[in-house]
């Protein structure tokens, strides 16, 4: 047991015993759900990495078969920095997908659209869709050969038991070729984009196993799972072997990146084809090797797999020791074994894939959806629970983004004829936005920044948190303030004409007054005045404006409206049952704050329990529904929303959050998942009881330590 680890357990144990916290065995409850694996199974897939950068692997420990698995859970090498631009051969602008709409009053506001003519025009809105996408930065796997001289496929791997370790972030992979065993263990550098390998077999010893290098050149679609093998003129690969090392040099088309290894013992390295390459060890049966990605070619000092697994094991023990832990041994309802592998697998996951310096894209860092690029609606249910979990830090992380695309944000609000910033929608790292039908009318990401900015000021409530963010704090509510649009009828502020809802089913030119927009839109706007005053400021008169008049929720039978514009939402023929129930997020993150009656919302609440049409949702609506359960004192309610037998509420053996064939893996869903848990236990500032979100019937043991409450 490292220094490192005793030191922390100590600090720990006595900063709980200080507070009166119950003590979990946090290393009990995390051990018990080590995912173990026990055959090929392509949604199995197990993931190592830092937040950063993350290596998916397959039954082998490494990416030996990435063919085989790219229609489950892809074998990814990605990182933070690793992006491709494909050339603008014909000189597209941007302008070239803007289009004029006229809302409320305001004429020619240009949007950035899917125009599907003339040519030019949507080939500069596919242009800017796919352009720049993450990219694949390689396999790295064995090669297996056969007695006969054949290459081992899949269904030749025996005796396979693979565990992840979550305590360590180390994977032990055992398997057997013919008779003969091979052990691998793999692990990521905590901080580095680094993975290592040990691997022991009598196999070595026979020339039968070497490590296979392929790289992929970019797919060009909605998703690249990293197995376009073709293209091979398309990019360049060169390598240079110096003794016991080697770097590869990657060329496509203008953008760079280098992949460097270096191994114990001898080993030659063979070019098989244009970007796939072999590595022969020459050893008898232990043979490690480390493979750093980096955007330049400044390699130095690569460590080898002992100092990774310490490193891992640094970084791991460093996470789970931190801010908030739960425990719900001793419950008898049948569900809290699997919720609680759902929490501990989330947190690992959402470590490995989503706490790097930018907004994660949906799939992490395993394989790109939507091109690789965030979408920010979801960035909340990517990040908000860092806070509530204790472990700021790593919200602190990304949220640095909207600075670096300020500058952009303006411009589109500027240009629509707004003040402020309008941030985002579907982007890239340089925050450049994406043309989209959908996305460009969407607003409920605008105040998530806010919200954000606001749990980081409750974990630390000092003068340098508030200097820091009030930009974006103050930004953003200017652009909320001047968005809402007066109504001359009922000198009510509207927001729309000109949005399409969180469900994204409606028609921007016609929808008005969603109720989750309208309660988020007047709770961020009260917080930026908190700022203010936080600050020293005077209140601003624009902001208090729309506060003050903001239009109330539309009610229709007693039930809250999707939209003031739309009449007759739920009956059995209505088309608007599907996507996200949003109509119920008004009250789920969100507190009543005098906007939301709860006995409407719970009549609501039951209307949509029955009418919707579930297999049309997403994973990140059953974590969002459970809270709404919650703000209605309705636990039992909560717990069987988490648990809603549908296909996008599934949980594979390695914590995914599983969607379709097209999205295997949904992070928002994850990340919604420890929100809500967090509301559940801590509860939230206008609900001080205890565990609100579990039931009182004796079933259900809850103990957790470190969790905050919500707004």
């Amino acid at each position: 047991m490292n220094r490192y680890y005793i030191l922390l357990m100590f600090v720990l144990a006595f900063s709980q015993t200080h507070q009166g916290i119950c003590q979990i065995d946090r290393k009990a409850v995390v051990y018990r759900h080590n995912v173990v694996v026990k055959s090929v199974d392509t949604l199995s897939s197990l993931t190592v990495g830092n937040g950063k950068f993350a290596y998916t692997v397959d039954v082998t420990g490494l990416q030996s078969f990435p063919e085989y698995y790219a229609n489950g859970v892809p074998l990814g090498t990605q990182s933070e920095w690793g992006w491709h631009t494909f050339p603008n051969l014909e000189n597209l602008k941007f302008s070239e997908t803007l289009k004029p709409y006229d809302f409320n009053g305001k004429t020619d506001r240009l949007y950035s659209v899917q125009i599907n003519e003339p040519a030019r025009n949507k080939n500069a809105v596919r242009y800017f869709r796919e352009n720049p996408a993450r990219l694949q930065l390689g396999n790295f796997g064995l090669e297996i050969i056969k007695k006969d001289g054949s290459i081992a496929k899949p269904q030749d791997l025996e005796n396979i038991h693979q565990e992840l370790n979550l305590w360590t972030g180390e994977i032990l992979s055992n398997f057997s070729v013919e008779g003969v065993s091979v052990k691998v263990l793999t692990a990521a550098d905590s901080e580095n984009d680094i993975v290592s390998v040990k691997i022991s077999s009598e196999l070595l010893k026979e020339k039968r196993i070497k490590f296979r290098f392929r790289f992929p050149y970019p797919s060009n679609q909605f998703t690249d799972v990293g197995t376009n093998y073709k293209s091979g003129s398309a990019h360049e690969t060169t390598v240079k072997q110096t003794g016991s090392s080697a770097v590869f040099s990657r060329k496509l088309d203008n953008d760079k990146y280098y992949v460097s290894t270096k191994w114990t013992a001898k080993a030659t390295i063979d070019k098989i084809a244009d970007h796939d390459f072999t590595l022969l060890p020459v050893i008898k049966n232990d043979f490690e090797i480390s493979v750093a990605f980096s955007s330049k070619n400044e390699f130095s000092g690569i460590p080898g797999f002992s100092e990774v697994a310490r490193n891992s094991l640094n970084g791991w023990n460093k996470f789970w020791l931190s801010g908030a832990a739960i425990d719900l041994a001793g419950s008898t309802d049948s569900r809290a074994k699997e919720l609680e592998r759902r929490v501990i697998l989330s947190q690992y996951l959402t470590r490995v894939q989503c706490a790097g310096n930018f907004p994660p894209q949906e799939t992490g860092l395993t394989y790109n959806s939507w091109y690789g690029k965030p979408h920010m609606e979801m960035y909340w249910w990517h990040a908000a629970h860092y806070a509530l979990w204790g472990r700021t830090e790593l919200l602190e992380k990304g949220i640095q983004w909207y600075f670096d695309v300020y500058d952009g944000a303006r411009e589109i609000a500027e240009r629509q004829g707004y003040k402020g910033v309008r941030w985002q929608k579907m982007t890239d790292h340089q925050g450049i936005e994406s043309p989209s039908s959908v996305g460009s009318f969407l607003i409920w990401q605008q105040p998530h920044v806010i919200y954000l900015a606001e749990l980081i000021y409750r974990n630390n409530p000092s003068k340098e948190i508030l200097e820091k963010y009030r930009k974006l704090i103050f930004g953003t509510a200017d652009f909320m303030a001047s968005f809402a649009y007066l109504d001359p009828t009922t000198q009510k502020y509207n927001l729309g004409r000109g949005i399409i809802p969180a469900q994204e089913c409606y028609d921007p030119l016609e929808t008005f007054n969603s109720p989750y927009e309208l309660a988020y839109w007047k709770w961020a706007l009260q917080v930026a005045q908190k700022w203010r005053e936080r600050t020293g400021l005077k209140p601003d008169k624009d902001w208090q404006e729309v506060i003050d008049k903001i239009a109330p929720l539309a009610q229709e039978k007693g039930v809250y409206k999707a939209a003031e514009s739309v009449d007759d939402s739920y009956s059995s023929a209505s088309k608007y049952t599907i996507d996200h129930p949003a109509v119920l997020a008004a009250l789920s993150t969100l507190p009543a704050n005098g906007v939301v009656d709860t006995a409407v919302m719970q009549k609501t609440y039951d209307t949509i329990e029955k009418v919707w049409h579930w297999e049309r949702t997403w994973g990140w609506d059953f974590p969002m529904i459970a809270m709404t359960a919650t703000r209605l004192n309705k636990p039992e309610n909560a717990i069987d929303a988490l648990f809603k037998n549908i296909r996008t509420n599934t949980y594979l053996p390695n914590g995914h959050n599983f969607q379709d064939k097209r999205l295997t893996i949904y992070l928002p869903g994850n990340g919604g998942l420890l929100a809500a848990i967090a509301l559940m236990c801590a509860g939230s500032d206008d609900n001080k009881i205890e565990n609100p979100g579990f039931p009182k019937n004796g079933k259900w043991n809850v103990k957790w330590e470190g969790l905050k409450p919500q707004p």
